[in-house]
């Protein structure tokens, strides 16, 4: 694993404001107070694709903002067979509150860049701040929303409709900042061809198969094997079932 951290000094307070994730993730919750206290325990890290950030069962002792990147969530079964079971963006909150240890796997898909902080400090600041905790609870069903539609996704959805599908769930939150009301997006794949099989319950030939077609119908345009263009997301929508 390859992980690279950098503490944060004095003058956090003011890289916090500055700060894109800070606006609408965890941190936009507290008061100026509040945010002084958790930035002198805070830490940044970024890690290459591939390492591991949390793992299966592991003791949790910190949680983290994800400030750019995606994470891959993944369960994995006795006999060593894994599930990715979701997706993590910027700036999703990467932990389970009051939880002694973790119950999934997060690795970095892509490179990624997050802020940590010590579970204590923050499971107190939760207890004295409605905000904050409200804020949580928001992530928490807004996840729980997404689940639900991806169990639709995988239970009832065509291979073609699944494929659509992801690419819109990538194409609506690789870039948080500009989400609001966007008509097209452009963007790297975060996963390989294999995970995206894995996501989506379909073969690495059928999704390859599925990515041609939308290719070629005018749908998407892919350079160099991951890099997406997708000039109309309305029209995409359209195709994964909308």
């Amino acid at each position: 694993m390859n992980i690279r951290q950098d503490v944060h000094n004095s003058d956090i307070p003011a890289l916090c404001q500055a700060c894109e994730a800070r606006h609408r993730g965890l941190c936009g919750a507290l008061d100026p107070a509040q945010l002084i206290t958790l930035a002198k325990q805070s830490w940044k890290q970024k890690a290459d694709a591939g390492a591991e950030l949390v793992g299966d069962s592991e003791k949790v002792a910190s949680y983290s903002n994800v400030l750019s990147g995606v994470i891959k969530l993944t369960k994995t079964l006795a006999d060593g067979r894994q599930q990715i079971v979701g997706l993590q963006f910027a700036p999703d909150f990467l932990g389970r509150p009051f939880k002694s240890e973790s119950a999934i796997n997060a690795e970095a898909a892509t490179a990624v860049s997050l802020c940590s902080f010590p579970k204590a400090s923050v499971e107190r600041m939760m207890k004295a701040s409605p905000e904050l905790e409200h804020r949580l609870l928001v992530q928490t069903l807004k996840e729980l929303d997404e689940a639900r539609e991806w169990m639709l996704t995988l239970g009832r959805k065509t291979a073609s409709e699944k494929v659509a599908s992801f690419l819109l769930l990538i194409a609506r939150n690789i870039d948080p900042y500009r989400a609001d009301n966007m008509k097209d997006a452009v963007f790297d794949l975060p996963l390989t061809r294999a995970d995206i099989a894995d996501y989506l319950g379909l073969t690495i030939e059928t999704v390859s198969r599925q990515l041609t077609i939308l290719r070629k119908d005018g749908v998407i345009a892919i350079e160099n094997n991951r890099h997406v263009t997708v000039g109309d997301l309305e029209r995409l929508a359209k195709r994964a079932g909308r």
